[in-house]
């Protein structure tokens, strides 16, 4: 079969189209990857924008986490220093105050005083008795609960340990006992219930300590 002019003229006017279809093809290939190369640099970039929010929210979180620490280490100390204070208010009024006055107070109320003991432990069984200030004589025996706040809980729980002083304190049985509760500050209702339950009730007047019963007030003997 022979070629004709018109047979090449065809095929190379075919070889062009092929080559602008080649031509087109890369062109959109490139398009392609250009468009893959944004929007991998704009994933890159969010990412780095996140990364360094995060970052930022961290150190933001540390920061307060950080403040927050101090402020409880401050909030601890303080209580730790309000705490001791109260303590050093506590003994300071039962030593200087509660038991010196015991030696007197008593006194007005028929009761004499031959010793005052603070601080008296005793253990039994286990369990242990404290009692903060002790009056003796030869007939009589009177303990006295002092607290910083003395509260209606207090004053129970005084009666309780009433009930069981004689265990604990066999050396007193022949000796009426008698209840005191005394406070740097009391509770309301504190010192009314205090006194149905035929206890004295101390507490501070001034520079001094006084008993706050009347003279009409018979105390309970336990």
């Amino acid at each position: 079969m022979t070629t004709t002019a018109d047979d090449v003229w065809r095929l190379l006017a075919e070889l062009v189209e092929a080559q602008k279809e080649t031509e087109r093809c890369f062109q959109e290939t490139e398009r392609r990857f250009q468009e893959t190369e944004r929007r991998f640099q704009e994933t890159e970039r969010v990412l780095k924008e996140q990364s360094l929010e995060t970052e930022r929210r961290f150190q933001e979180t540390e920061r307060i986490l950080k403040e927050q620490s101090l402020k409880t280490d401050r909030q601890i100390t303080r209580v730790s220093q309000e705490i001791g204070n109260l303590g050093g208010k506590w003994g300071r009024f039962v030593e200087n105050m509660v038991a010196p006055a015991c030696e007197t107070l008593f006194l007005n109320r028929h009761i004499p005083v031959h010793q005052v003991s603070q601080r008296v432990r005793k253990r039994l069984d286990g369990k242990t008795l404290e009692i903060d200030v002790l009056v003796t004589n030869e007939n009589h025996v009177l303990v006295v609960e002092v607290k910083s706040s003395l509260s209606v809980d207090d004053v129970k729980e005084l009666i309780k340990n009433l009930t069981e002083f004689r265990q604990f304190f066999p050396e007193y049985n022949h000796k009426e006992l008698y209840g005191a509760v005394a406070g740097i500050e009391i509770e309301e209702g504190a010192d009314k219930y205090a006194y149905r339950q035929g206890l004295f009730v101390l507490a501070q007047k001034g520079e001094n300590v006084a008993i706050l019963n009347d003279t009409e007030f018979q105390p309970q003997t336990w």
